[in-house]
This record gives C-alpha cells, sequence and structure tokens, in this order.
C-alpha cells in the first residue's frame, strides 16, 4: 500500500547550482528506486534559518511530494542523515480525503 508524503529538507548554503542539482537527483533517484511515484520537487531557493545549524545561518530549502510504500522512508531519511550536504529533514505523511461513493438508489 502506497501513502502521501512530504519532505522538506535544507541542503548547506555553501553548494554551487550545479551540486544543488546533483543531490536533488540523487533522492528523487533513490525514492524512484524504493518504489516511489508522482514526484514533485520544489526548490525553495536559500533562506534565512531560524536558528543556526552547524553553523550555517542560510539553508537551500528543498520540498518533495510523492506517494511511497511505508517501507520507503527510513531508508531514505537515513541516507539523509549520513549525507553532508542535508542540514535537516523533515517527512510527514499526508492525511488524504478518501473519495466517498455515492450510494445506490434503492428502487421503490
Amino acid at each position: 500500500m502506497t501513502t502521501v508524503y512530504e519532505t522538506m529538507y535544507i541542503i548547506r548554503p555553501d553548494l554551487g547550482d550545479e551540486q544543488v542539482e546533483q543531490v536533488v537527483t540523487k533522492y528523487q533517484n533513490f525514492l524512484t528506486e524504493q518504489g516511489a511515484e508522482n514526484l514533485e520537487i520544489q526548490n525553495r531557493g536559500k533562506r534565512r534559518l531560524a536558528y543556526e545549524i552547524d553553523r550555517h545561518r542560510d539553508g537551500i530549502y528543498i520540498q518533495l511530494n510523492y506517494t511511497a510504500p511505508a517501507a520507503a522512508i527510513a531508508p531514505f531519511e537515513r541516507a539523509m542523515r549520513l549525507s553532508e550536504e542535508v542540514i535537516r529533514y523533515l517527512t510527514i505523511k499526508q492525511e488524504v480525503p478518501e473519495e466517498k461513493s455515492e450510494p445506490e438508489a434503492v428502487p421503490a
């Protein structure tokens, strides 16, 4: 069973545009290999952090929306935790309202 997820991660601000693109592609490919579908990637750009993280005051925010099996999330987050480029990440499970089928009309 697949579920809808949103992952927001922050990349070090000292990386160049090409390096940022490589990081985004790396995680996109990782998720695809884990069975993720409907990937939507939004680069939110460089922003000021609320507080300093690893001596960084800014970060490049990337947002991913996707559907994936639940088993894909743990290895994905582990890869981010071990990465030198990612300074923070957060994955949340989206609540998707189920379409309710119309009750069938019973002939009188």
